[in-house]
């Protein structure tokens, strides 16, 4: 909490550095008051709150390379901000920084069908994207649950993925180059040129940096042309086990779904209660779907069928037009609202582990929740191991936030344990940082804040996020409850 002998020096600052934004963007574009900035507390992680000094609005690249060097010049942190359906806390504000809402920016600059790219600004959703080019027959892959919503600049500060990221791949498989600007106020544009090409390949490490190395002002995607043909299989399963083993089946057997996806009951029963989606009640659901040609389709979907029943699925539903395909899907895309009506709060994690430990890793998440008390449902990107357990809570209860905090980072260091990582598309932000401490030794954190000071020298791009100090992660193994020993000792960790 903000001293009261701190008050007046605060507001001292919020009014030079006003007055110094106040000359480079229109006058709309700047909010000081708190009921202005009441509404950019906080992003998707909506437990942790704080007023920034003040927000600004850039329309353009110009105007973000000049708020920049003013901040800059004043030695005034910075954060980033996209759209704020990012759930690890990563474009939550500091008290004495200023916010860079990038919202303003949400133009889609040029369409080049003959090469399939598309030139958007970083506000611009996700899903505009696709309804822009829809009538050319194509459309842009990543697909994120948020995707109605969400920004393409913060999919790229997240690297975000979908449900359909198995085949077509993270935001960083379906971008071709990003303008960004950095805290000199430089544009810079990051191209892919090929996998030999000579040089760092900063276009990759500009995805999932979340707004530590520099602020993205355009960014081309890739377009793809909408398969012919799609359907989707529902297999139920009587135990969790069961379906986990037919992910694995799936994959191995060569055939690569557009996507696979994977629900627990308490996830199904909520979906049910809250869409018409008509799921199976069971343990365990999967959903399959295949796309290419309907011949193709077809003969992989006989073989995706005789899995599922050799791995015991109770039963099977395949998508009888493209209608019910959509609307089977939309039961997997509302699972977090739905999830959100059982339930006065919950923790969403984001952990990712290899396929062959997702029934080990989830009788841990079962052995967790006991312990500690508080349900979790799981849904997750099953094809490519990407899980999210949800922590069901009430933060009015005393001491429960604190517990489910606690649930959460046991669940991430338990996909460490297996070899896997703690995020697989949310980010680190301000969620995860002290498990970043479980997954990297010391010299792998120093060449990260070596890398953010080669970008930003000052460190005044959303400090304070996604890599922990040296000192913290100290403290941190201090008192972490097992004092450096694996949740699976018995399991090798890569």
């Amino acid at each position: 909490m903000t001293s009261p002998q701190a008050i007046p020096e605060l507001d001292a600052r919020r009014q030079t550095v006003a007055d110094r934004l106040a000359a480079c963007l229109p006058a709309d574009a700047l909010l000081v008051h708190p009921e202005e900035l009441a509404p950019y507390e906080c992003d998707g992680l909506s437990a942790y709150r704080r007023s920034p000094l003040l927000v600004a609005l850039p329309g353009s690249a110009d105007e973000v390379r000049s708020v920049l060097t003013i901040c800059r010049d004043l030695q005034v942190p910075v954060v980033a901000r996209g759209a704020g359906t990012g759930l690890s806390g990563g474009a939550r504000p500091l008290a004495e920084g200023v916010l860079l809402n990038m919202s303003r920016m949400n133009r889609i600059l040029e369409v080049d069908v003959d090469n399939r790219l598309a030139r958007v600004q970083p506000g611009v959703r996700n899903l505009q994207v696709s309804e822009a080019v829809a009538s050319q027959g194509l459309y842009y892959a990543p697909d994120p649950s948020s995707q109605i919503a969400c920004s393409v600049g913060g999919n790229v500060a997240e690297n975000a993925g979908g449900v359909h990221c198995l085949k077509y791949g993270l935001t960083v498989h379906n971008v071709a180059a990003v303008e960004i600007a950095t805290i000199d106020g430089d544009l810079l544009t990051l191209g892919a040129r090929g996998p030999d090409a000579p040089g760092y390949d900063l276009l990759a490490l500009l995805h999932g940096s979340e707004g530590l190395l520099a602020v993205v002002t355009e960014v081309t995607v890739r377009l793809l042309p909408v398969p012919r043909f799609a359907q989707v299989a529902v297999a139920a399963f009587d135990a969790v086990d069961a379906a986990g083993d037919a992910v694995a089946r799936i994959v191995a057997s060569g055939i690569l779904p557009a996507g696979l996806e994977m629900m627990d009951r308490g996830c199904i029963d909520a979906v049910n209660d809250f869409l018409d989606v008509s799921y199976p009640s069971c343990e365990a659901l999967v959903l399959c779907e295949l796309d290419g040609t309907e011949e193709e389709v077809q003969s992989q979907l006989e073989r995706v069928g005789r899995l599922l029943e050799e791995t015991g699925a109770t039963s099977i539903r395949m998508s009888g037009s493209e209608e019910e395909r959509l609307k089977l899907w939309s039961g997997r895309k509302a699972a977090f609202p739905a999830v959100g009506r059982i339930s006065p709060d919950y923790y969403c994690m984001d952990g990712t582990i290899p396929r062959r430990h997702l029934a080990r890793v989830l009788n841990e998440i079962r052995r967790l929740s006991d312990h500690y008390g508080l349900p979790v449902v799981n849904v997750f990107h099953a094809g490519d191991g990407n899980m999210h357990p949800l922590i069901l809570y009430d933060a009015n209860r005393e001491g429960e936030m604190e517990t489910a905090e606690r649930l959460g980072g046991e669940i991430l260091e338990a996909c460490v344990a297996v070899g896997g990582t703690i995020t697989g598309e949310h980010g680190v932000g301000i969620e995860k940082i002290d498990q970043m401490c479980v997954q990297f030794t010391s010299e792998e954190l120093q060449q990260f804040h070596d890398i953010k000071r080669a970008f930003d020298p000052d460190g005044l791009l959303n400090p304070g996020k996604a890599v922990p100090t040296l000192a913290r992660c100290a403290e941190f193994g201090a008192m972490h409850v097992h004092r450096g020993e694996l949740p699976f000792p018995e399991l090798e960790r890569f």
